[in-house]
């Protein structure tokens, strides 16, 4: 299955970011077999969080949605270390997400809809995965959201 998700990044003028370095002692993205797992991945553009505290409290679910949807398009950028090509992704597979929630919060679901939605329109049906949206006290640097991506890729022909 070709996704042409190369091209549709292209065509909504998205400049593909480099991959985040890990923040601490492990490796920011796996590949076994046909799977490639990404390291939560926070809201990084050009080594800066554009995102920091509380969704609900610090800063807006609107905003919430605009840093899940940076940190999934970091997500991509760890994956294609592992890959030639976004186009090798057949289908992601799993989209797990943290928010950092006020006391009281409940719309982790809506704040995850950025990355869901953001993989959709990248990957066409195979973008649309299983997932998770949970309410955390924390995350790393006071980030406002974390994901992780698994996603599964073509076989690798050798010859």
């Amino acid at each position: 299955m070709i996704t042409n998700a190369e091209a549709r990044l292209a065509e909504m003028g998205i400049e593909f970011p480099a991959a985040p370095a890990a923040i601490g002692a492990y490796i920011p993205v796996i590949r076994f077999g046909n799977t490639v797992v990404t390291s939560g991945q926070l809201p990084m553009q050009d080594g800066a969080l554009m995102a920091v505290g509380k969704v609900g409290q610090d800063i807006t679910v609107e905003e919430g949605v605009e840093a899940a949807r940076i940190a999934v398009l970091n997500c991509l950028a760890q994956i294609r270390t592992c890959v030639d090509s976004l186009d090798e992704v057949t289908q992601i597979i799993r989209v797990e997400g943290f928010i950092n929630s006020a006391d009281g919060f409940h719309a982790q679901a809506q704040v995850m809809n950025g990355a869901s939605r953001f993989l959709a329109d990248v990957f066409g049906e195979a973008g649309r995965h299983t997932r998770i949206a949970v309410g955390v006290s924390e995350l790393p640097m006071n980030a406002a959201v974390e994901v992780v991506v698994w996603a599964h890729v073509e076989d690798v022909v050798q010859f």
